[in-house]
């Protein structure tokens, strides 16, 4: 199950129907190894003590992240009254409510949802692998992932991750890149100094990011700025050779993580990339309920003034929340580590029944 190329020479044309037999077949060997992969990675959680759960997908509120967008069901009750919910774009709210009732180690396949998500490695409906550890450090999630990687690439039966010419070999620990460092790397451009503190910090930004050939807008923030940064000039050259644990992110990059004991300009969080595509995400929790709504509705309101929407908060999660022991979490895109351990093109090719 080979490489990219394998993987686009026997792709049927795509305005063929997803069951028609011919692109079925083609794509079955790939949905084969997906299900390897699932048990395989299913097998490394039990041995590792974990309890597997399951999360309604019907939630008050999918998150608070800005740039989230998720899928709005207006539910009925008997006699008629309207309820708001949202399909979740993470079980995360769900699970950590599980940690604050007593759950020390726990991991779900869970399918979830997000609009405004459609392309070669995403979909608008797709499995998340996310898992938690109660009073262990986030640094242990970092093993976690390399562990996952080989298991994945194993069970499809090679020993490359790959995606469009690129490769990576999940039997080498993966690269530990602060976000500091892949700044200087790719664009040399000193992150830290240029961090949030006034019109001057973002002025600087904006000079270093058309100096590198980014397009700058008017209106555009400092997290407008760092994100354009990341996505078109660094994440593409991460996790080439080997995986890239990119860690160390400004803290107002984390809406979800706490701040590091150390540095307080930075959180404790992580991305996982190999071949140039994120795979995932990780923090060691916040845990102050106030500090966690403090952000929510300074997110919620970045959230309006860009899309003119925002999202309730789950008052019950953030109650959960005082009660929730120290803890570390990520979330894995489950369809993209497929896809890089098979060598597929696009997530529909990994997908059993991909959004119509």
């Amino acid at each position: 199950m080979g490489s990219k190329d394998d993987a686009s020479a026997t792709a049927p044309s795509c305005d063929a129907p997803w069951w028609s037999p011919a692109r079925h077949r083609d794509r079955r060997p790939l949905l084969l190894a997906r299900g390897r992969i699932q048990a395989a990675l299913r097998g490394y959680f039990a041995a590792e003590g974990f309890t597997e759960v399951e999360t309604a997908q019907l939630q008050v509120s999918p998150g608070n992240e800005t740039h989230l967008h998720a899928v709005r069901a207006d539910l009925r009750d008997d006699a008629g009254a309207a309820r708001r919910r949202y399909l979740h774009t993470s079980p995360e709210f769900a699970m950590k409510k599980l940690l604050a009732a007593g759950e020390t180690r726990i991991f779900s396949f869970a399918r979830v949802f997000r609009d405004r998500e459609v392309s070669r490695t995403h979909s608008p409906e797709f499995t998340m692998l996310e898992w938690y550890r109660v009073g262990e450090p986030y640094q242990a999630l970092m093993v976690d992932c390399g562990h996952l990687l080989r298991l994945a690439a194993a069970a499809a039966g090679t020993n490359r991750l790959r995606h469009r010419g690129l490769e990576a070999d999940p039997r080498v620990e993966p690269e530990r890149l602060t976000l500091a460092g892949a700044f200087l790397r790719e664009t040399g451009i000193d992150l830290l100094a240029t961090l949030p503190g006034g019109v001057e910090d973002r002025q600087q930004l904006a000079a270093a990011a058309v100096a590198c050939g980014i397009g700058v807008a008017a209106d555009d923030t400092w997290s407008d700025l760092f994100s354009k940064l990341l996505s078109d000039r660094i994440e593409r050259k991460l996790g080439l050779g080997r995986a890239t644990v990119l860690c160390d992110y400004p803290a107002s990059q984390a809406a979800l993580a706490r701040v590091s004991p150390t540095d307080p300009r930075i959180a404790e969080r992580f991305e996982l990339y190999a071949c140039g595509v994120e795979l995932a995400n990780a923090f060691r929790e916040l845990t102050d309920p106030v500090e966690q709504r403090r952000r929510f509705l300074a997110d919620m309101d970045e959230k309006e003034r860009l899309y003119g929407e925002r999202y309730p908060i789950d008052e019950d999660f953030l109650t959960a929340l005082a009660a929730m022991p120290e803890a570390s979490g990520a979330a894995l895109g489950f369809d993209r580590l497929v896809m890089l351990a098979t060598g597929a093109d696009r997530i529909d090719q990994v997908l059993w029944t991909p959004a119509s």
